[in-house]
């Protein structure tokens, strides 16, 4: 009887962890597809930027707006 109950624990406890594991795994997928969502952002801004580089209002980035 103890090997039999020890057993169940011990399957019971596997069944846990898969489970967790298996959380842990979606969780870490949806983060991933988070950050290379964000990785494509930025490289588009970045992009955007050394586009718009020489495209200035004519003021440079130290002087305050013309309405001070």
């Amino acid at each position: 009887m103890e090997l039999d109950s020890r057993v169940m624990e011990l399957e019971s406890r596997l069944a846990f962890q898969d489970d967790t594991i298996q959380a842990l795994n979606d969780v870490l997928v949806a983060q991933q597809r988070s950050i290379d969502r964000l990785e494509l952002q930025i490289t588009a801004l970045i992009k955007r930027q050394e586009e718009m580089g020489g495209q200035g209002d004519g003021f440079a980035e130290d002087s305050p707006p013309p309405h001070y």
